[in-house]
């Protein structure tokens, strides 16, 4: 069963991935290792934690390629219903870590449920879509695919990690391929902007833009979109009140760090002196993290020759900010070689979502592609200082048994149904 399988899966992404985790894990040696004379899978360093995380991380996949496709879709409910639990069980049981209460302490290593709770929700989203009478564009099911996607992040955002809980929002656009409205999605991005209009902006200017927005909307889209003045006036009072309620929020809700990432982001300080003090406290790693990946140049400094690696400047370096190596000891050629993979991996994991015969292999797909792309844009614009830092790793580069492990099962989950796509039962 497993060699006619192996014979089908799709060995470009298969490729693609390898490469990305050789690389991934280089930089990790590179960024940590003190000693060049102690053993690769030594497990007291991290990057022998990391290629032992690896090795059982396909360990596991041989698992998933012995089951039978069917075996994945049928349990997928199950397995979305244990990772919720797990989740629950952090607040009893979990240990806090950076003052995140995100993990298992169980010795070797800590384990990441919200990891676990992406694969379960991917699963359980193709499961309930796939369902024969499920239509997307009924309310009811529009509700109950959002429910399922809403329940992890509910118990992720207290831990508090709203890094990872930012990532299950990347799952609206599977819906979006599968019949919800693109009205929905815009909508979003609007109150978004809109949110951080509000924070850069006078709410004086921002109401005045909205009332420019819809007053032109009326006024040049009124036969294409059968608007009226009832649903515009409408629309300006939810934004208005939206804009206004956005300062009680920034002030009660979010905690201090938060906001002083937001004010890094945005520039928001209006004291020079308080501006260029968060730069110093809150800013510091991502300005590290800039000068590592500049100094780079062209080629890069070579491989343990990353001065900037080496003394330590980037605080969690081997973790979300690892890019920075690959830029100082590679140079501009080696970011664009990683900016490519990860490019062509998407492109190719897009390629086989849409060739799919079944509903579930096509959601769980594009669920794939949404995650990991989700995951590359954020580190990546967190990194060189496009986005501000909410601790999200990049995918197969950075140090983290739960990370890899989810990262591989995920992908190669949905490599095996692909292989398998003209066959259900195999």
């Amino acid at each position: 069963m497993i060699g006619s399988g192996l014979r089908r899966i799709d060995w470009i992404s298969v490729f693609l991935c390898l490469a990305l985790i050789a690389i991934g894990w280089s930089s990790i040696y590179s960024a940590t290792v003190v000693d060049t004379n102690t053993p690769l899978w030594n497990p007291s360093t991290s990057y022998g934690k990391q290629l032992i995380f690896i090795a059982i991380s396909f360990l596991v996949v041989v698992v998933v390629f012995m089951l039978q496709t069917k075996l994945i879709e049928r349990f997928s409910s199950i397995f979305y219903l244990i990772t919720i639990a797990l989740l629950i069980g952090l607040y009893p049981f979990g240990k806090t870590i950076a003052g995140a209460t995100s993990w298992y302490g169980l010795g070797f290593f800590n384990l990441q449920p919200s990891e676990l709770a992406k694969i379960g929700t991917l699963l359980a989203l193709g499961k309930y879509i796939s369902d024969i009478q499920t239509d997307l564009k009924r309310f009811k099911d529009q509700f109950y695919t959002f429910l399922i996607i809403l329940v992890p992040v509910i118990l992720i955002v207290p831990q508090p990690d709203p890094g990872s809980a930012l990532i299950f929002f990347s799952l609206v656009f599977v819906l979006f391929r599968e019949g919800v409205s693109l009205k929905v999605l815009w909508l979003g991005i609007y109150f978004i902007l809109l949110f951080i209009s509000t924070l850069k902006f006078n709410l004086i200017y921002v109401g005045a833009s909205i009332a420019l927005i819809s007053i032109t909307t009326y006024f040049f889209f009124n036969k294409r979109l059968k608007l009226n003045w009832t649903r515009l006036l409408l629309f300006f009072l939810i934004s208005m009140a939206i804009a206004s309620s956005v300062q009680y929020i920034y002030d009660n809700v979010f905690e201090q760090r938060h906001r002083d990432r937001f004010s890094l982001w945005l520039n928001l300080e209006s004291d020079p002196a308080v501006q260029e003090q968060i730069k110093k406290t809150i800013g510091y790693n991502t300005y590290q993290s800039e000068q590592a990946i500049g100094s780079g140049g062209l080629w890069g400094k070579g491989f343990l020759e990353g001065t900037r690696t080496k003394g330590d400047f980037v605080p969690a370096q081997h973790t979300d900010y690892i890019f920075s190596t690959v830029g100082e000891e590679w140079g501009f050629v080696g970011t664009f070689t990683v900016v490519l993979l990860f490019t062509l991996l998407l492109l190719r994991l897009v390629y086989l979502a849409e060739r799919q015969t079944s509903t579930f292999n096509r959601v769980y797909g594009y669920g794939v592609v949404s995650i990991l792309a989700t995951h590359y844009f954020i580190n990546i614009g967190m990194v060189i200082g496009l986005l501000p830092t909410v601790g999200v790793p990049l995918p197969f580069f950075s140090y983290g048994g739960s990370g890899i492990l989810g990262f591989i099962l995920m992908l190669f989950i949905f490599i095996k149904l692909d292989g398998n796509r003209l066959n259900e039962w195999d």
